[in-house]
């Protein structure tokens, strides 16, 4: 609970989880917990959960994404790019989960060393970008193939092969070979993390930019407005859920195909009997074209281990499939109307460019317009790329190290593997290695090594139990950093109702606001999904209500009439995922999950940002 009486939530330092949680600082490494070392500095920044990237207990290996993104985000920003007043993000964790602060400003003469460099690094960008995404693009997907291709070794053998000896001794054996899998592993993970970050923070800069210019040009514009002005994107995060338009719309020209998709059941069980099926097999042809990349997309975040993704879910897509085919059979349009989004973005941008009354004034507006339609797609364009395919081979790729592991009793189940973080995976790996080499019998710490997973399996799941402080330390008077307001939907009154602490009673509440992320007004039966595995649960022409959205959720932003997230400003995926579905959006209510019941009649209006309950169910 909040300390209300001094307006401050709890001393990191001092901060007590509860007792089922015993052991958990041995997960992370040193450098990832609150420390006496560096109190004085912590002690200054005001720290809040990331329940955007880190919105359930981490497990250890997981938390390797978190790691690169902090380094990544924070370098592009202080140290290549240089943006003027900001610093990074840094990242804190208690009881397996995540808190981040914005670093304060560094000192006047820093700043203005960093805008003589920000003032030529950047606009090149801005200019050049189509070029360097093509060559970003090239880049990244060299990247995940050289992942792909990762030899891991799944027996070491009783002997080296005489393949490795003749004609010449190779010179190493395949123990060697798996320690140095797992180290090249680390180090294109980070490589990869680096790439996502090469360009975003300058396209969410871009978008504040506009935003700001917007502002000065047409006082009292609302900011769904806006969104609007920059919706219509054609991007790789949405190609997954056209895939699956286009697959439902070729499985309706054969009758076959679509009553098999129709039918219930497992997806293996419908390409089995699609494969005894001419028409059937040219379907699975088609699907087969497509999988690599686009099925290599998350049912969930991308952020765990455990959510899966499409290629290894296949249930999941096929569900989608079979919706896309009731509902094409009912006369309903599947698709995104990427068209009439489009216009209605070309329409507002001419209405308000008539209003602008001088030439500089022109120029200013078309100079940050043309800028943020060129580099802001980035946002949602590497986002396939980076948490969605690259995760995908990441996490097919350390099953692999965890497939070997259990083989050899180092580990009791594969996934094991993820109860350990970056630094103590070579451990188990040097452990095996070296048993291995000793010769027959030789033990290894099988049973420490178990013994230990349960141990932190047990702590992640009590974790899950509990409900953290949303926040840490001493709250700013005013929540003023940009990007912690844009993405985050982090605000001074969203502090407020944290520090005035507990759950908040639903029957109390009946109007929420939030961020006005996606213009349009909508009203009808809410649908509160918590957990990843409810989003079957959601009926054509509910409204979603959710902590956050995940990406992979496009193919269900057809099929409803609007969205309410917890979490998440005008530039969280939430925000731009509705304006691209021209569907209402309000992000960052605070409480909505709370407030709000499944079948409670709701009514929200995404210009104003205002979520009304209508009636109770």
């Amino acid at each position: 609970m909040a300390d209300k009486s001094a307006a401050r939530f709890p001393d990191p330092h001092d901060f007590k989880v509860p007792d089922e949680l015993e052991g958990w600082e041995e997960m992370y490494p040193p450098q990832r917990l609150f420390s006496q070392d560096r109190a004085e500095w912590e002690k200054r920044h005001f720290w809040f959960q990331d329940k955007i990237h880190a919105p359930e207990p981490l497990y250890p290996l997981d938390d390797i994404f978190q790691e690169a993104w902090q380094i990544s985000l924070s370098g592009y920003t202080t140290r290549v790019f240089c943006i003027p007043p900001a610093q990074g993000i840094a990242q804190r964790i208690v009881g397996c989960y995540m808190y981040i602060a914005p670093v304060e400003p560094p000192p006047a003469e820093v700043i203005q060393e960093k805008a003589g460099l920000f003032g030529k690094r950047v606009p090149f960008v801005f200019q050049n970008y189509k070029k360097l995404w093509d060559e970003w693009i090239k880049t990244f997907k060299k990247l995940g193939e050289e992942m792909e291709s990762l030899n891991v070794p799944q027996d070491l053998g009783n002997y080296a092969p005489d393949d490795q000896i003749f004609p010449v001794p190779r010179g190493y054996t395949d123990a060697n070979v798996l320690i140095e899998g797992f180290n090249t592993m680390i180090n294109l993970i980070f490589r990869a993390w680096q790439y996502h970050f090469q360009y975003l923070n300058l396209s969410y800069l871009a978008y504040l930019m506009f935003v700001d210019t917007a502002k000065k040009l047409f006082p009292g514009i609302k900011e769904s407005t806006i969104g609007k002005m920059v919706a219509g994107a054609d991007v790789s995060m949405f190609r997954p859920d056209e895939e699956l338009c286009r697959l439902s719309r070729l499985a309706m020209g054969q009758k076959f195909v679509q009553e098999t998709l129709r039918k219930d059941g497992t997806a293996a069980d419908k390409i089995k009997a699609m494969q005894g099926n001419d028409a059937g097999r040219i379907w699975l042809e088609e699907l087969e074209r497509v999988k690599n990349p686009w099925f290599y997309v998350s049912c969930g975040s991308g952020w765990y281990h455990y959510e899966g993704s499409w290629i290894n879910k296949m249930d999941v897509p096929f569900s989608y499939l079979k919706s896309y085919l009731q509902r094409l059979e009912k006369g309903e349009r599947i698709e995104r109307s990427l068209t009439e989004i489009s216009e209605e973005r070309d329409r507002i941008v001419e209405e308000y460019k008539k209003l602008i009354k001088t030439d500089d004034d022109r120029k200013s507006f078309d100079d940050a317009y043309n800028v943020v339609r060129s580099i802001y797609v980035f946002a949602e364009d590497h986002l396939f790329w980076v948490e969605h395919w690259l995760h995908t081979i990441w996490f097919q790729k350390i099953r692999e190290f965890g497939n070997v592991l259990t083989k050899y009793s180092v580990l009791q189940k594969p996934d094991d593997i993820y109860l350990f973080n970056r630094f103590e995976v070579p451990m188990l790996l040097e452990d095996l290695a070296t048993a291995w080499a000793l010769g027959v019998g030789a033990p290894t710490r099988g049973k420490y090594w178990q013994e230990k997973a349960a141990k932190r399996e047990k702590i992640l799941a009590a974790a899950r139990n509990w409900n953290p402080v949303p926040a840490l330390g001493v709250p700013p008077s005013e929540v003023s950093e940009p990007f912690t307001i844009m993405l985050w939907g982090v605000t001074t009154e969203t502090v407020a109702e944290w520090l005035k602490g507990g759950e908040v009673e639903g029957k109390d509440v009946n109007e929420l606001k939030g961020f006005a992320s996606s213009a349009g007004i909508a009203e009808g039966p809410a649908r509160v999904l918590k957990l990843l595995e409810d989003i079957v649960k959601l009926q054509p022409g509910e409204i979603l209500v959710a902590p956050c959205t995940n990406p992979s959720w496009a193919p269900v932003f057809t099929n409803i009439k609007g969205a309410v997230t917890d979490i998440g400003g005008l530039t969280s995926h939430a925000a731009i995922v509705s304006r691209e579905y021209g569907l209402p959006a309000v992000t960052g209510t605070g409480v909505a999950t709370s407030v709000i019941k499944t079948g409670d009649i709701i009514r929200m209006d995404g210009s104003t940002g205002i979520v009304t309950i209508v009636k109770r169910a």
